[in-house]
């Protein structure tokens, strides 16, 4: 295990994430917020321990195995966690580190799950880093990392074993030969659909405030909002906007890589997204039949069932109405939506398309071979065969996925909750989606769950958004082990 080189990385991602803090500093002064001394000391703790971690990192060994980047990204994001959460709990915004830690980890997973029930009562500095650490974690700092700083001494495996541990998807490739280059060009895709979501919000009248936090929220597809209602209070016009920038942020950036390169074909015959657009369509189409006799006009039921299914399905978790006193049939949908989640390779969460069109091609395959035992069939997807390992692979992480699920659940369920909550909640952190049903419902909160319980869904955040074996590689004791 090379501990000095996993150190060295870690140091830079501490050094990263004191420079995100400094506009968040910057805001407190200008608003002359007491939370700006709760940045300040944050960021002078952060650079003190990423020093520290410097300077026993020095010498570090260039090699490092596929086991040693699970493990980086796994300690990474912890890390990166404790140390967002200071100012939370510095400033005794959130007085209880634990609710400081679920709240900021909830931020970086891009789930949205949150303890406070009036967010509208924070400082403006704490709003904008609660909302900011959705952005950053939305395609991840260790990329981000990775786009500017030459970490690997010119040998890709290092940068290659960081990206697959960190990006969502069964398999992650890369767009261009240099590693770097890719982590750069999904950057600045990000950058400016970003960008353009601003744009869009402002020319709707939104305060510049409001517009850059709630950006954050919807490309991040984190869904922490800047008001007690989330996206309810803002006009149909904005609203819209989410829909449709939601909807972008849950494609598969390399779609977007393949549109620059003018490679329209290949997009449009990506089986992934026409399976992703299918679901959004199918399910927004049943849920505005089934709660059409609830709003006054049919432009109504599509735009409230629409924005749902999108914000749901990426996993973004806004709302513009309360879904949970929709009926069971429309609430049944947005709990399976809540497990596929969106494409691979996007900013949402859950399950992902992509493995569940694997998932179904090779049911396909395996009837087929029962029909016909001699018949060697192989799986495609996009005129192209899936390597066995990948598919061994889907089938192991639908396992830990299954199993993480029941575990959590039985922990959770010992707060005595109503079984809507506790599985709705798994489920919710899980798939890094944010509000749930009963309890935790759009209008509510988590704050009412016990320590241990949210111990757990802190754990279940970080294993959702790390796809499960950055988490699960930390509690084995091998590796700890020297090899």
């Amino acid at each position: 295990m090379n501990f000095k080189m996993m150190g060295r990385f870690n140091a830079l991602i501490l050094v990263a994430e004191a420079v995100f803090m400094i506009p968040a500093f910057i805001i407190g002064l200008a608003y002359r917020e007491k939370a700006a001394m709760s940045f300040l000391v944050s960021i002078f703790i952060t650079i003190s321990v990423a020093a520290i971690m410097a300077v026993f990192s020095r010498g570090a060994r260039s090699a490092f195995y596929a086991h040693d980047g699970l493990t980086c990204v796994g300690l990474g994001w912890i890390f990166m966690s404790i140390v967002g959460c200071m100012p939370f709990f510095l400033s005794r915004e959130i007085p209880s580190f634990i609710d400081a830690l679920f709240e900021m980890v909830s931020g970086f997973t891009t789930t949205g799950a949150s303890i406070i029930s009036n967010p509208e009562i924070l400082p403006k500095s704490i709003l904008y880093w609660r909302s900011f650490s959705h952005w950053l974690g939305g395609m991840g700092v260790l990329v981000f990392l990775l786009a500017i700083i030459p970490v690997s001494n010119g040998k890709e495996g290092f940068t290659m074993h960081i990206l697959r541990a960190e990006s969502p998807g069964p398999d992650v490739g890369k767009l261009v030969p240099k590693m770097r280059i890719t982590a750069a060009t999904l950057y600045i895709t990000y950058i400016v659909i970003t960008i353009l979501n601003v744009i869009f919000l402002l020319i709707g009248k939104m305060p510049l405030f409001d517009a850059l936090c709630t950006a954050f929220g919807t490309v991040g597809t984190g869904g922490f909002g800047i008001k007690a209602d989330s996206i309810a209070g803002y006009s149909p016009y904005i609203q819209n906007v989410c829909t449709v920038f939601m909807f972008l942020c849950g494609i598969n950036f390399s779609c977007y890589y393949l549109i620059m390169m003018r490679n329209l074909r290949a997009v449009f015959k990506d089986e992934e997204l026409r399976l992703y657009i299918g679901i959004i369509i199918a399910s927004t189409v049943m849920i505005a039949v089934n709660i059409r006799h609830m709003y006054s006009s049919a432009a109504e039921t599509i735009r409230h069932s629409l924005f749902q299914v999108v914000s749901i399905m990426t996993t973004t978790g806004f709302s513009t109405f309360d879904f949970d006193i929709w009926p069971s049939f429309s609430k049944a949908i947005l709990l399976i939506l809540m497990l596929i989640g969106a494409c691979a390779g996007s900013t949402g969460g859950g399950f992902k398309c992509a493995r569940l069109l694997l998932l179904f091609k090779v049911m396909k395959r395996n009837i087929a071979q029962v029909v016909n035992p001699k018949k060697i069939k192989t799986v495609r997807v996009n005129d192209k065969t899936i390597d066995e390992r990948i598919l061994s692979n889907t089938s192991s992480y639908l396992s830990a996925y299954v199993i993480i699920l029941i575990l959590s659940f039985i922990v959770i369920s010992i707060d005595d909750f109503p079984v809507e909550t506790n599985i709705s909640a798994v489920i919710s952190c899980f798939n890094n989606i944010g509000p749930g049903f009963g309890t935790i419902g759009p209008m509510c909160n988590f704050a009412s769950f016990s320590v241990l319980s949210k111990i757990v869904l802190i754990v279940d955040m970080l294993a959702g958004r790390l796809e499960i074996f950055p988490i699960l590689v930390l509690f084995n004791y091998k590796t700890w082990t020297k090899r």
